[in-house]
Formats: structure tokens, sequence, C-alpha cells
């Protein structure tokens, strides 16, 4: 059982809910303000490669939530799901309505399974005659006009991040300083399996690098590469498309350095003695901390914390680099591994409590 450590007693609605919480690939029970059952479901690449488009998949997960949660509970007050790559919006907890299921099915911005979470959780919600949520969309855009300048009016800087783990971290973070959260001034690192660092102000991000294509490498993806050599390996006529696109998401960082996107693994090799492998994760921790000051001068620095969250946030020898490396501009609070699960569950909570209302799409 996994206790939802994300909120307080006093921050609960008095009456306890039942939840169904899907994030695409992992499924929960969140009931009396606990994970009763909760458990990764994890779907080989051939499995999916079988179903042939990511929205060829629907049935096929739909199915696996439908009979899991069957087994577990008989009744539930709402199903919530994490949001997909939608149309901007700004932050908070969605209904689920028939717009937003039309741009998932048609993948608006780009086809990713992340799009299927409102899908399933329409459906799971329709069996149980209860309402579906997303919460905090990767498609969160909180953006000021200034962040919307890259250099070249033909390519917009536009918002995409992990939106959810990125509030709920600063949640927190305004929670335990004991300030209120329109009121708290953060830097946000969440370092996964790519990297996003956000200066939040008053619960909204405000601006944060694309991590699909900007700022630090991660353990598969490039990061901001330099933009000369880059447009030069394009027209070397050398790589196809494809092939340029894995090189910046899915073989870039770690992987083009040392072979593995696995931290654990690299610090193993460190620790061995390993000189390039030590060589290699400083630079991505240098280049976390660069982000994060120049995050910090989005705020003016005017700053309550610099807060280090995401599964690279679990590493005490990332941490601590980076840690020294920016600690002279606001104190660091470290909320290791994700926040997704009872992210998702806090922001139902929320609405269903009356503490938030429900946003339209």
């Amino acid at each position: 059982m996994s206790d939802f450590s994300g909120m307080e007693a006093e921050d609960l609605p008095r009456r306890k809910f039942r939840l169904y919480v899907v994030n695409t690939g992992s499924t929960s029970i969140f009931e009396n303000n606990t994970f009763p059952f909760r458990e990764v479901i994890r779907h080989p690449a051939e499995q999916l490669a079988a179903w042939g488009t990511v929205a060829g998949q629907y049935e096929y997960r739909l199915g696996l939530a439908r009979s899991w949660f069957g087994e577990r509970a008989r009744s539930c007050d709402a199903v919530v799901a994490a949001g997909g790559l939608f149309k901007p919006v700004g932050g908070g907890t969605y209904r689920v309505n028939a717009a937003m299921r039309e741009d998932a099915r048609s993948d608006a911005r780009e086809a990713h399974a992340s799009n299927l979470g409102c899908l399933i959780a329409d459906s799971l919600a329709s069996d149980y005659s209860c309402p579906a949520f997303v919460v905090d969309p990767v498609s969160v855009d909180e953006f000021e006009p200034v962040a919307r300048y890259s250099g070249h009016p033909l390519i917009p800087r536009s918002s995409l991040s992990h939106a959810l783990n990125i509030h709920e971290a600063a949640r927190r973070a305004a929670r335990d300083l004991q300030i209120p959260p329109g009121r708290s001034s953060f830097v946000v690192a969440h370092m996964g399996g790519g990297i996003s660092v956000a200066p939040v102000r008053g619960g909204r991000i405000i601006d944060v690098n694309d991590a699909a294509s900007e700022g630090p490498f991660s353990p598969e993806r490039s990061g901001g590469l330099p933009l000369q050599q880059f447009i030069g390996l394009c027209m070397s006529g050398e790589y196809r498309e494809e092939e340029l696109r894995r090189m910046v998401m899915g073989a870039g960082g770690l992987v083009a350095y040392l072979g593995t996107n696995d931290a654990d693994e690299v610090e193993m090799r460190i620790a061995g003695g390993d000189v390039q492998a030590a060589e290699v994760y400083g630079a991505m921790g240098y280049q976390v901390a660069k982000e994060i000051g120049a995050m910090a001068t989005v705020l003016g620095g005017i700053i309550d914390g610099i807060v280090l969250t995401g599964g690279l946030s679990s590493s005490a020898m990332l941490t601590r680099w980076i840690s020294r490396r920016v600690g002279y501009i606001a104190r660091i609070l470290v909320y290791a591994g994700e926040m997704e699960m009872e992210a998702l569950a806090g922001g139902a909570l929320r609405v269903l409590g009356g503490e938030e209302k429900e946003k339209v799409y």
C-alpha cells in the first residue's frame, strides 16, 4: 500500500473518495487517501508494434485497464488519467469532453501514448457512471509573451513539459515552506528520461525548456545542440530524417555518450573508476545547473526554493553536484522520484471536494 503523502489531512475533503487512476502504463485505485492497489503494467515493444499506430493500441490498453479495475472494485467516484499532447491549455483538472476526445483521436499535435489516457478514462467512467478527468496535460501552456520568442518568427517557442510533476512538486514545496501557492516562486527541475526546468511563479509555469529540443541533455535526449553543426549533419546526406530525429530523441544524451540510459549503471561505472562516465554524468548535472541559473533570471532572483524532482532526483550523486552549483541562489528541496499518480489523484480530489472548479477543454 502506498500512502498518498502528497497531501496532509487538512488538505483533503472530509468525504472519502474512490478514484481509478490511469497513467497509460501504470494503473491504481485511490481510496481513503491511499493507494490500496497499484500496479505498473508493462507493454513489450513488440506487443505494441503489433497494433500498428499508437491509436491502434487503444482497445488493447483499455481491455487491460478494464480487466484490472474490474477485479478490484465495483464502483468509483471518478476516473482520472494523464493528459496528452492536446492544444495549449492552462494548468488544472479538466473534465473529458467531446472536443478533447476528438483531439486525442486525431493526435492534434503529435502521436503519443498519453493521448489515449482521456479516451481510456472516458470509457471506464461510462462503465461506472462517474466523471472522467485529466490533470495538467503535457500541453499545459502558461507562458508569458516574452517566453514565446525563439529568435525567428517561423519557429515560435511553445510549452511542452512534464507539467503534472512540475506543478505537484511546486505545490508540495509551497506547503512544506508554508508559503501560499499563489505567492510562491520556484525553479523546478524535473529530471527523468527528459529534463524540464521551469520557473514556477504563483503556481504557473511561466517558461520551460522544450525537453525534446532544448536545455540539458538527459539519459536519452540530446537537449539543445550547436545549431550550425546540426544543420550541417542535416544537409550532409549521411542521415535520414528518422535517424536525425532519433539522434535527438531516444539515442541522444547518455545513450550517445555511454551506450546506456540507465543512471544506476552509469554510477556503478563511475564507482569502478570509469573516467569518461564520470565526466559525461557530471556534464549532464552541469547543464541542469546552468539551466536552473538561466530560469532563476526569469524570476528576477526572487526565489523561494530550487526543487529537484523526477526519477534522476533519487541520485544523491547528481543532486549533490547540482546543489553545489546552484545552492547560492536559493535553498534546495529534493522530492525524489515521480509523483504523477499522486498528482492525478490530487487534481481529481480538489475538484470533487470543491477546492477547485473543473476546467472546460
